[in-house]
């Protein structure tokens, strides 16, 4: 997949710089409300992993202000509600990682983990061969979550 195989050497941070850059499969920005985004995890656990990310770069909630965490929490069930719509998951782990102890990947950026699961979706592959295994390309998920989140929000 080409995802695999772009740079993954992290210059500053990877989420201020999606801020700068406009909006499509190469930076995987799904929607963008005022003072957060929802974005495409570019190394999903399953296909449909989203993040939902602040603007301001910040390491922790305490430190963003109240508009910001309540607008995160609304997108966090928009994007809920999307993948209900595009996935039909059994289930979601919804998460956020404080801290590199923790297993913040990008700890100085907070930001909340929406993942779609179903039941058995675990297999050997994760567990012995440390490998993920998903049905489709970033860049087709993308299109789809964007069709669909696009389409909800018509509705409501």
């Amino acid at each position: 997949m080409k995802y695999i195989q772009r740079d993954k050497q992290i210059k500053g941070c990877v989420f201020c710089d999606v801020l700068m850059k406009p909006d499509g499969p190469e930076n995987e920005v799904i929607y963008r409300s005022k003072s957060s985004y929802a974005i495409l995890n570019r190394y999903p656990y399953t296909s449909g992993h989203l993040m939902i990310v602040p603007n301001d770069h910040k390491s922790s909630l305490d430190l963003l202000g109240h508009d910001t965490r309540s607008e995160m929490m609304e997108l966090t069930a928009f994007a809920i509600r999307v993948l209900g719509d595009v996935y039909h998951p059994e289930g979601y782990n919804v998460g956020i990682n404080i801290g590199e102890a923790a297993g913040a990947g990008i700890a100085d950026h907070i930001h909340i983990h929406i993942v779609p699961r179903w039941n058995g979706d675990t297999n050997f592959m994760s567990s012995v061969g440390e490998i993920r295994v998903l049905p489709e390309s970033l860049d087709d998920t993308y299109y789809r979550i964007l069709t669909a989140w696009q389409t909800l929000l018509n509705i409501t």
